[in-house]
């Protein structure tokens, strides 16, 4: 199989191997890695419609992968990272009224981070245990990537995890689902500030190149290609499943995002030849990116904390991979107009692009879809799925299904399941069981001179 090579949307990174690009996580020119070229697989869709999750994740994530991991050795690799999940189908699909949701939350930590996560966590035991090095992980997270990636990578050898997540701004069950977690190679920080926050003292760490590589530092947040890949495979899973139920050409998502990652994740598989129209980009009252596709203006504002706080994002990260293709590949504009960003908090494209469609839904807007929801169909929504619900709606066709992606379980978000509906309905033994449990955490201020301080003292003769 010929071998991928991954690129820098800032064109500043010599071509890379798949491994490479893992291990990297953030380019070290700053910019974010992607695939020099992206597989056109048209001719292959008759056979992965017949393949099961574990299946399809095999045959499409191997395109990125080719030789660096052999494909029965890949298959393996695939196959444990789903063992956790308690549905055997992985990401089911099912349906709610005249809409088809997509259930991402039945992996260990109930949220769409596991499909990703679980399988990042195999991916560097394999590499690490071929070179016989070590990795130490970086993240930061605003609620469900810290406690996926933890799960992933919890007591795994030569692996250390630090997760920062913003103090006091994440749901009680996020931040215990984290800080409950006592095994030796995991430390929680908790910065005082917003997410956005937390992403800036992380990528000013991975552009500190001599730290970044005296202490082996390694990425799980979705500035990590391996992360994006997982999630393509369920867009082709879901428009497969719903074209055997209704018989249409294609089909169309709802995703609720505030980093971009998810609905990246989306365009790939667009991009690749799924039977995908277009894309719903759903925001709460953070909506920088919902702007962005109405008027071409992408620009910061302050954080509005919600019901849905994974959502309460300014800065998208993801965004610079997209932007890659909105410049045509240049790596030298994308380069120019982050620079512009970082300066202004501002920068501004024209044009449109079809495969978007976006809009705004509010924490009332939530409310009343989880409300109905559960009235009219006994079924439930978190705050964020609920998100995509409400905005999915405003965009629907008569003779396409919608699709939206319910990325957790309600059981994290208890409270406003209750405002909601006005019950406690929201349970879950793998919840309940947490609450009770000690925690470790370490309170920071948001600087990389801290956080780095905290490493190093944290490592002591390990790195």
């Amino acid at each position: 199989m010929k071998a991928t090579q991954y690129i820098s949307t800032r064109g500043g990174v010599a071509p890379l191997s798949f491994r490479q690009a893992v291990m990297m996580g953030l380019a070290d020119d700053g910019g974010l890695l992607l695939p020099a070229e992206i597989p056109q697989v048209g001719d292959r869709l008759d056979a992965w419609r017949r393949l099961d999750y574990r299946g399809l994740a095999s045959a499409l994530m191997h395109l990125f992968v080719g030789d660096d991991i052999p494909a029965t050795e890949f298959a393996a690799l695939v196959n444990r990272s789903y063992e956790r999940f308690s549905r055997a189908e992985v990401a089911p699909v099912v349906a709610v009224g005249d809409l088809y949701v997509l259930e991402l939350f039945h992996g260990p930590t109930l949220a769409f981070k596991d499909v990703a996560l679980q399988f990042l966590g195999n991916v560097f035991e394999h590499v690490l245990t071929a070179s016989g090095e070590r990795l130490n992980i970086v993240g930061a997270t605003s609620g469900d990537t810290g406690s996926a990636a933890i799960c992933g990578v919890r007591g795994r050898r030569n692996i250390e995890i630090f997760i920062m997540h913003p103090h006091g701004k994440v749901s009680p069950i996020q931040e215990r689902q984290m800080t409950t977690v006592l095994d030796p190679n995991v430390h929680n920080i908790a910065v005082q500030g917003t997410f956005d926050d937390g992403q800036r003292v992380l990528k000013e760490i991975f552009n500190d190149l001599p730290f970044k590589r005296r202490y082996g530092l390694g990425a799980v947040n979705s500035v990590n290609w391996a992360r994006v890949l997982a999630q393509v495979v369920y867009y082709f899973h879901a428009a497969f499943r719903v074209q055997d139920r209704t018989g249409c050409r294609r089909v169309q998502f709802s995703v609720p995002t505030g980093n971009f990652g998810d609905i990246f994740a989306g365009y790939v598989a667009l991009r690749m030849g799924a039977p995908i129209s277009r894309l719903i980009l759903a925001t709460n009252e953070n909506d920088i990116l919902a702007r962005f596709f109405t008027s071409g203006v992408y620009a910061t504002g302050e954080v509005v904390p919600t019901l849905s706080p994974s959502m309460d994002i300014q800065v998208a990260s993801n965004f610079e991979r997209y932007l890659f293709y909105r410049c045509g590949g240049d790596g030298g504009k994308v380069r120019a107009l982050m620079a512009q960003f970082a300066g202004s908090g501002r920068l501004e494209l024209s044009g449109e692009d079809p495969a978007f469609v976006a809009g705004r839904g509010t924490t009332d807007d939530a409310l009343a879809v989880i409300s109905r929801c559960h009235r009219e169909h006994g079924y439930l929504l978190d705050p964020h799925s609920a998100v995509g619900v409400a905005v999915g709606e405003r965009f629907r066709r008569p003779d396409e299904p919608t699709v939206c992606l319910a990325t957790a379980h309600p059981a994290k978000f208890p409270e406003a399941i209750r405002r909601a509906t006005g019950q406690d309905l929201a349970r879950h033994p793998a919840i309940e069981g947490i609450l009770s449990l000690p925690t470790r955490c370490a309170v920071l201020p948001p600087t990389r001179q801290a956080v780095q301080e905290f490493i190093v003292s944290t490592l002591g003769t390990r790195c």
